[in-house]
């Protein structure tokens, strides 16, 4: 069986007819996620650099920047050329609140018998 053949057919017939469409997303009615989580400091690091990292490899990837200087023409849907490198867009956009994050629940140690 060849590669081809166990793609799902709406992932088959997407890539072999590329559209032309410019993508719209309404970010208007995304949730305010300042209010379900604290904000991210530059004084913690270590989460600022690791949240901001997950960011930027989800944009490589192809997710649409969620800042405001970047969403697309509301008339046209043509979005505004990137000139910051995706790290930085990714900075911003922790910076101003608009990524959400979880941290993961503290487990205890198991504890070993002696």
């Amino acid at each position: 069986m060849s590669a081809e053949e166990s793609l799902p057919e709406e992932v088959a017939a997407a890539e072999a007819e590329p559209t032309t469409e410019a993508a719209t997303v309404d970010i208007s009615d995304a949730p305010d996620w300042s209010r379900d989580m604290p904000p991210i400091t530059r004084d913690s690091r270590f989460l600022y650099v690791d949240v901001a990292a997950r960011r930027a490899k989800q944009l490589r990837r192809g997710a649409l920047p969620r800042l405001e200087a970047l969403a697309p023409d509301p008339e046209t849907g043509e979005r505004p050329a990137t000139v910051a490198k995706l790290e930085r867009i990714a900075m911003e956009e922790v910076d101003e609140g608009l990524i959400a994050y979880a941290l993961p629940d503290e487990q205890e140690a198991p504890a070993e018998d002696a």
